[in-house]
């Protein structure tokens, strides 16, 4: 007999975020052909509301104006008295929160989809946050099903350094119909790699051109990672393989990460219903 996660209440309220980095273009050009005509998006029983999350950005074609929106979602800022001193995406981040949230309320929006793109050759992309979530499982499964047979990777930034605060973060996750248990591969993060530094604090090497477009790839030990401005080669160090994400990722360039290293997973969620409408 399998066990089945029973949510009480179906999805009732959806968001399709773009524009949460201003010059990522793909989300801002989906979201205001949404805005325009919204049939395409639209189910019945649901509401789904696209939405520009950084409009100063977008205007500006810039990645964010004072601070990256996508982190600023934690209770610290949220928290904050508005105020024209605070950063911009720190007040847009709590006028988003009375929209869609409050976050973790049950008034808040069931699920966010915030599309976004990147520099680095890792193709369609789902970046998963919770890694015992049945729901969260199921809806992954599900879309990289529905895209088969282009390949969708499931990027698991689940780690127990790392948090972050991000604009989906606002949404909870429930279901709307049942589905059967399943397995899916991720990704799991193990550790960000920065650029190897001179004593200055710059930059002393870009990536090796056998790494250069090679995300989800294996990386083996002793495999080139980067190439001094000298010429010397700087090898992968350690002791297994691993699947290398953002690499070279030129917004990445500010947070000091030169790519990520990844280990495969395989998740496994129960079965998963709720009540219809």
């Amino acid at each position: 007999m399998t066990s089945c996660h029973v949510v009480e209440d179906p999805i009732k309220k959806v968001a399709i975020f773009g524009g949460t980095h201003g010059n990522e273009l793909t989300g801002v050009f989906l979201v205001k052909h949404w805005l325009e005509n919204g049939a395409e998006i639209q189910r019945t029983g649901l509401e789904v509301k696209p939405f520009i999350t950084n409009p100063r950005a977008v205007k500006k074609c810039t990645r964010y104006i004072d601070c990256d929106l996508n982190r600023v979602f934690d209770c610290e800022n949220l928290g904050k008295k508005m105020s024209e001193d605070l950063p911009y995406e720190v007040r847009r981040a709590q006028e988003i929160n009375h929209i869609f949230g409050p976050k973790g309320s049950e008034d808040s929006y069931d699920i966010i989809f915030d599309l976004h793109n990147t520099t680095s050759n890792m193709g369609c992309t789902l970046i998963l946050e919770d890694s015992r979530n049945d729901f969260l499982i199921q809806m992954f499964h599900y879309i990289k099903t529905s895209l088969a047979p282009l390949p969708c990777y499931v990027y698991l930034i689940e780690h127990p350094s790392l948090k972050y605060a991000t604009t989906r973060s606002v949404a909870k996750y429930p279901v709307g119909k049942e589905f059967p248990p399943c397995a899916l591969e991720v990704y799991k993060i193990m550790e960000k790699v920065d650029y190897p530094r001179d004593e200055n604090g710059e930059i002393a090497a870009i990536i090796h051109p056998n790494l250069q477009d090679q995300d989800w790839k294996p990386l083996r030990p002793g495999d080139p990672v980067f190439l001094t401005l000298d010429g010397k080669t700087v090898p992968l160090g350690g002791d297994c393989t691993v699947h290398p994400v953002f690499v070279n990722e030129a917004a990445y360039y500010e947070k000091k990460e030169a790519f990520a290293k990844t280990t495969i997973l395989t998740l496994n969620a129960r079965s998963v219903r709720s009540s219809l409408h």
